[in-house]
This record gives structure tokens, C-alpha cells and sequence, in this order.
């Protein structure tokens, strides 16, 4: 069985990639592992909204019975927002063994980035993407996010890497994949819930029409993809400093307990929020939200060009 048998497009995604219209990619992990019910559903809503306001279709990617499903009803969302950290969260690694036996599963960037490049997809939204752990000198603990976007032709629009993360080693990593980075109206590659890290990127663009000229670019250049970072919206940026340790302080209570690989990044999330009595919850909301928006505008040039 090929792979692309196990595609299932929704009705809207199916006729806008025939006629050519706009969609944009959206990711579920954050509905099955990010948030709690019922945050997480209103979170895919408003997601799924931000990309429509902007002239775009949204197409949320999750595996559902075995099957890669590209763009999901209102009532699937709900089902998957309710099990909410009952169902796999799936990387590409996992999609096989999901598939075969029939399961269901929120889909990581890698995953989501494997099955909206099957489906013939252009771009994607999602929060921010995984990196480098802290102290991975020692555990390797990379993400396969990275490695899926070595290898993966498709636009990815985030907030920088998770906060909780190495980005000085994760823009690194970045780079020897030959993964093509560029700011959106900002020259320091953003850190999730703080607008600055401190590191630089080398290429910035201004409009949504320059970098769907470069989307194209890099498909037929490659190897791989192209990140697009999108600093968090300045009214809803955290303070760094702050952040960072609350973060650090987060890390020595996941060690403390034995938590490791998958699932360290849900745990950290889950104590920043605590710890920030909400507002890390709010920030994440608000940036997920402006990357679908951004990425909904790069779709609209795609389809132009």
C-alpha cells in the first residue's frame, strides 16, 4: 500500500487544491497534547478561523482510524480536543505503526509536515517548532522536527523554537540541514513567548508576496524547506528574562521526576502556564493565532504566482 492511499482530503481542501485556491496546513498535537478541553477546541476554531478571514482554507492534519485526514469537521475537532492526551502523539516515526493498526493520533511538525507535502500542500502554520534540547550533549535529544525539515519542501511559519529549548544549537542545526530561515519583519530569530533570542537570522522579508517568490525558489533549489519566523505579537510577548526562569526552573523539576524525550516538551508547557498563572497560555494562543494569519497571506501570493 502506498503511502498516498492513505490520504483522505476533506470536501473543501479537495476542491481548493483543484482549482488551485489557497490552503494552509494547521497541526493537532496542539488539540490532543498542547491544551486542555475545552481551550484546545477553541484554540483549532480560532485557528482554523484566522486562515479563512484572511482568504485562505484551512486544512488541520490529524490521523483519524488509520487514516491521514487533511482537513477535519467541527464534530472530528471535538472528538480530538475531548481526548485530549488520551490519543498518540504522533511524529513521522509513529505514523506507520499508527496507520496499521488503526488508530488515531494528534500529529507533531515532522508528521504534519510528511502528510501536507503528500497531499500536495505548499505551506503550514503552526506555534513553534521543537529544537535542540537543553543538554543535549549528553541525551542527543533533538526533535525530528528539524531533520523533517531538511528533507520536507514545504513553508513552515512559526514563533521561533519553543523557549523551553537550545536555540543557539537549534539555528545551528538549522543551518547544516540546510534549512533556509527568514524573519518576517524581524532580523533575531524569535524564542516562542519572547520576541528576541538573541540570535541572528540572515535573511528578512518584509511582505507575504517576496516570500511566496521564495517558497517557490527553494522547491526547486532545496533540499529541504523554508522556516519562516514570526515574532510573537508585541502586546502579547512575555519578558525573557522572566520567562527564562520560569523555564529553568520547570527543567529541574522535569529531571527530577524522570520525564524524558516526548514527553518533556507537554510538561514544561504545562508548568510555564501554571507558573505564569495563565498568561504563557494566552501568549501561545495569540502567536499560534499570527502565524495562521501570516501563513493564510503567503497562500493567497502562492496561488497568484
Amino acid at each position: 500500500m502506498s503511502a498516498k492511499a492513505l490520504l483522505d482530503l476533506s470536501p473543501a481542501v479537495a476542491e481548493a487544491l483543484a482549482a488551485r485556491r489557497p490552503v494552509v496546513a494547521l497541526e493537532s498535537t496542539i488539540i490532543t497534547h498542547g491544551m486542555p478541553y475545552p481551550k484546545n477546541l477553541e484554540t483549532a476554531l480560532m485557528l482554523e478561523a484566522a486562515v479563512a478571514e484572511r482568504g485562505a482554507v484551512p486544512a488541520t492534519i490529524a490521523v483519524i482510524e488509520g487514516r491521514f485526514r487533511v482537513g477535519l469537521e467541527r464534530a472530528e475537532l471535538e472528538q480530538l480536543a475531548r481526548l485530549s492526551g488520551g490519543v498518540v502523539k504522533a511524529s513521522r516515526r509513529d505514523l506507520s505503526a499508527v496507520a496499521a493498526r488503526g488508530g488515531s493520533a494528534g500529529t507533531t511538525v515532522a508528521a504534519t509536515m510528511y502528510i501536507a507535502e503528500l497531499a500536495g500542500l505548499e505551506i503550514f502554520a503552526t506555534g513553534g517548532i521543537g529544537g535542540v534540547h537543553r543538554g543535549a550533549e549528553e541525551t542527543f535529544d533533538i526533535s525530528a522536527d528539524l531533520v523533517e525539515l531538511g528533507r520536507t519542501r514545504l513553508a513552515v511559519v512559526c514563533a521561533g523554537a519553543k523557549s523551553i529549548l537550545d536555540i543557539g544549537k537549534t539555528v545551528e542545526y538549522l543551518e547544516s540541514q540546510g534549512v533556509a530561515v527568514c524573519g518576517y519583519r524581524c532580523d533575531e530569530f524569535p524564542a516562542f513567548y519572547a520576541r528576541t533570542s538573541g540570535h541572528r537570522i540572515d535573511h528578512r522579508f518584509d511582505g507575504a508576496r517576496d516570500l511566496a517568490r521564495m517558497i517557490r525558489l527553494q522547491r526547486e533549489i532545496g533540499p529541504g524547506g523554508v522556516l519562516i519566523a514570526n515574532p510573537i505579537p508585541e502586546a502579547h510577548a512575555l519578558d525573557a528574562d522572566a520567562i527564562e526562569k520560569r523555564i529553568g526552573e520547570a527543567i529541574v523539576e522535569a529531571r527530577a521526576q524522570g520525564i524524558e524525550k516526548k514527553d518533556v516538551t507537554p510538561f514544561l508547557l504545562g508548568r510555564i502556564v501554571e507558573m505564569t498563572e495563565g498568561r504563557s497560555l494566552e501568549a501561545n494562543m495569540a502567536l499560534a493565532r499570527n502565524n495562521a494569519s501570516l501563513a493564510a497571506e503567503i497562500a493567497v501570493e502562492l496561488a497568484r504566482l
